[in-house]
């Protein structure tokens, strides 16, 4: 064992002298058996994970909640998105209709206000699939909007 020279320190006195650990090489093949082994855990078994880990959009669900369908391919892009956020509630509904096209598909119509009936679009968004944009009319008036994940 080596010893390290005895360097007082300020009031100490009468301290043992440090020694360095001693070398003992079944820490090392452990401690790199375990390394090696989580990296190739990592490797190979990420890849293998990842489809599942990565959700698949539900067009299962989302047709569910449909009383008619209309387009099935339909799509809404982040630039249709960003032009339907600048039009103010109670505006035309054509207005709305020209920036966001047809919709995926129709839900059954609500009752929100008394004497008035809200019929509700669904719009896919392209850049997340498992997300859906619901626009909302009151007859010819454009009322909002929301999110639906699925």
């Amino acid at each position: 064992m080596k010893t390290f020279p005895n360097m007082p320190l300020q009031g100490a006195s009468g301290r043992q002298p440090l020694q360095a650990p001693s070398f003992k090489p079944i820490y090392v093949v452990v401690g790199g058996g375990l390394l090696a082994g989580g990296y190739l855990l990592a490797a190979f078994g990420l890849p293998f994970n990842l489809p599942s880990s990565v959700p698949k959009p539900s067009t299962k669900e989302r047709s569910l909640l449909c009383s008619e369908m209309v387009q099935p391919k339909a799509v809404l892009s982040r630039e249709q998105l960003a032009q339907l956020m600048t039009v103010p509630e109670r505006s035309q509904r054509s207005k709305v209709q020209e920036i966001v096209k047809q919709p995926y598909c129709r839900l059954p119509g609500l009752s929100i206000r008394v004497g008035a009936t809200t019929e509700r679009e669904l719009y896919p968004l392209s850049f997340d699939p498992q997300t859906s944009l619901l626009v909302l009319y009151e007859g010819q008036t454009y009322v909002g909007y929301g999110f639906k994940r699925f």
